[in-house]
């Protein structure tokens, strides 16, 4: 790998493993599909300043708006304003480790739904990583679980999500670039999430008046949603998807290191071993099976 590849690689963990961070920050002035509506609207105008700096069309007539509404709400809107939500009740590292289950549901689904094929190994990884699940619980014949239930179910909401949307995005049609893809998405979200977060939730300006508040909005916005994208296409362009799929196995790292130093959250035995085996478990169902030698028999 290159330097520049490891540079961008460390950096785009440092942005998606710093947004658990930032969403704590952010769940003190905010509900969660307020949040989510301000993190598509920054991450928008972003990522529309840089289409129009590089000189890409939008295509807004070239967007089939349907699907790419559908797969937003699915993929952004709401697993965005569900991790909102989970990490009410659970530690940023918690929900950052439990976020990492994502390519496991997104290859079930994917087994379940949309005829994916899978192999030995893609089963022993979900196995892993489904016991990494158990030890992050703490299962336990006293309290049965030592982790808020609702949490962590909306966390797994959050992923199985993803999961769908991920399935769903691969279906658009293929004339979009990705600067378009992130475009509708992010523009889908936001009036998604804004719709809701009027309905549903009470909103002030006086969570403005706080700095940490406005430095968190960048954090999750500008860099989470908008500068993050462009890093991650970087990484599959010049790197390829193998390169970019690290990023999976950092972020829970640097959510730790962001809960520890900036949040005092505490680091259990579960919430390591949990990772140990999840992380593991992700890497095998990324891992392609090597085509048996054909054997040829001579006449």
């Amino acid at each position: 790998m290159s330097r520049s590849l490891f540079l961008v690689l460390t950096l785009l963990s440092l942005i998606w493993g710093g947004s658990f961070f930032f969403l704590k920050i952010l769940l003190h002035d905010f509900g969660p599909w307020t949040i989510a509506f301000m993190r598509s609207a920054l991450g928008l105008i972003t990522i529309t300043l840089v289409m129009l700096s590089l000189k890409k069309p939008i295509g807004f007539r070239h967007i089939s708006w349907v699907p790419m509404i559908i797969m937003a709400l699915i993929n952004t809107a709401i697993p965005w304003s569900l991790i909102a939500f989970s990490e009410t009740r659970l530690t940023s590292t918690m929900a950052s480790v439990l976020n990492a289950t994502t390519p496991l549901w997104t290859l079930a689904i994917g087994m379940l739904f949309f005829k994916a094929v899978s192999g030995r190994m893609q089963w022993l990884g979900m196995l892993i990583a489904f016991c990494g699940i158990i030890v992050l619980l703490d299962v336990n014949p006293v309290s049965l679980v030592s982790v808020d239930l609702l949490g962590f179910v909306c966390m797994m909401g959050a992923t199985c999500a993803y999961a769908i949307g991920g399935q769903l995005s691969k279906r658009l049609p293929g004339n979009l670039s990705m600067y378009q893809i992130t475009f509708g998405t992010l523009l889908s979200s936001m009036i998604g999430s804004g719709g809701l977060a009027l309905m549903t939730e009470s909103f002030s300006f006086s969570g403005f008046a706080s700095a940490s508040t406005v430095a968190s909005l960048i954090g999750l916005g500008v860099f989470g949603s908008g500068v993050a994208y462009i890093l991650y296409y970087y990484l599959v362009q010049k790197g390829g998807p193998e390169i970019a799929s690290l990023v999976t196995y950092l972020i829970p790292i640097t959510a730790f290191v962001w809960g520890y130093t900036l949040l005092n959250e505490e680091i259990t035995w579960n919430l390591l071993v949990g990772m140990v085996f999840i992380v593991g478990g992700v890497f095998l169902t990324g891992r392609k099976e090597k085509p048996k030698a054909k054997v040829t028999v001579g006449a």
